[in-house]
């Protein structure tokens, strides 16, 4: 049985007088024990939404929530504030797009980490201590003891990112989500994060959920990937047979203004023409159309069903009328 099995996830914002914006529409997907698996789409496709759902991070009251996403057997979607905390932290971490507004400022990092494992892990103060300075060291902060006094402010941007996946892992989550982990980084920074993070998945058998609006960051991360459009999934492949033959074309679209070191100096981006906000609801064609250069009568006629590829014979899932011949991505490569 997979550790987290999403179905059918729907979250729904409304606001008086307006339309209902559907953040997250129908998405699935399973994640097994030790699976890296990537949710990958622009700022506005339902990443974020889909992974704040499952932590149970929405404001209460705002938003509707429908589906199912059902961690070890148990449905989190049910269960109380206090159950959840309980559960966060223990069970499941999460790694936010940036340390310095997910840390507290005038809290020492010592601190921040040692309440979650006296928390969660019942230890002494003394215990918890030791831990913390075990733990900052495993994330490849130096001096780790004296850094347990220090505040978020005075560590560079990938200590302080180094530190939030300490206090994300102090407890051994079996789940752990990174929101954008790197995005704030240079990149040398962000490969020795996005290093650290598939040592930590061998070492441990965490699963891992990567939320990034960049291919290229899980191309050496991720055993699947899910690409996101509009809050539904578009098209799901393993990893290589994704990168291989992309057929979305909103998927062919994110790879080609992917910058290729093997390119031609002065070469030009392939940029997606216009932006998230462009679409056509999902109930009425596809809401990619607008900006596909595909498109045909039916795409903004009839809404697209998930369903497998008939060209290529792998696993993968794909939600397209018109998808991209094989041959294309070759050509272009």
């Amino acid at each position: 049985m997979a550790l987290l099995e999403v179905r059918d996830l729907r979250v729904e914002f409304r606001r008086r007088g307006e339309d209902p914006v559907h953040a997250v529409d129908g998405v699935s997907f399973d994640v097994e024990p030790g699976q890296t698996v990537g949710l990958v789409g622009e700022s506005g496709c339902g990443k974020s939404v889909t992974a704040l759902t499952i932590m149970g991070l929405l404001p209460k009251g705002g938003p509707h929530v429908s589906g199912s996403a059902r961690f070890a057997g148990t449905e989190l979607l049910s269960l109380s504030d206090k159950q959840m905390r309980d559960r966060r932290g223990r069970d499941l971490g999460m790694v936010f797009q940036d340390p310095l507004s997910s840390l507290n400022p005038v809290v020492p990092i010592g601190l921040q980490v040692t309440e979650v494992l006296e928390r969660h892990r019942g230890m002494t103060r003394k215990q918890a201590a030791v831990e913390a300075a075990d733990l900052l060291d495993k994330v490849g902060i130096p001096d780790p003891k004296r850094r347990l006094d220090e505040y978020p402010h005075q560590l560079s941007g990938g200590m302080r990112q180094r530190a939030l996946i300490a206090i994300a892992l102090a407890c051994r989550p079996k789940l752990l989500i990174a929101d954008e982990p790197t995005t704030a980084l240079d990149v040398t920074i962000q490969a020795q994060i996005l290093a650290l993070l598939a040592e930590l998945v061998r070492d441990t058998e965490t699963a891992l959920i990567m939320i990034t609006h960049d291919l290229g960051v899980v191309a050496g991360l991720c055993d699947e990937v899910n690409v996101l459009y509009g809050g539904r999934v578009v098209e799901r492949a393993k990893r290589h047979d994704l990168f291989g033959i992309p057929r979305h074309p909103y998927t062919h679209g994110l790879l080609a203004s992917i910058p290729r070191l093997d390119a031609p100096r002065g070469e030009r981006l392939s940029p997606i023409k216009g932006s998230v906000a462009d679409n056509i609801p999902w109930t009425s064609g596809c809401a990619f159309a607008p900006r596909c250069p595909n498109a045909i009568n039916v795409c903004v006629e009839q809404t697209p069903e998930m369903g497998s590829d008939p060209v290529v014979p792998d696993d993968r899932l794909l939600r397209c009328h018109n998808p991209v011949a094989p041959v294309e991505r070759e050509a272009r490569v």
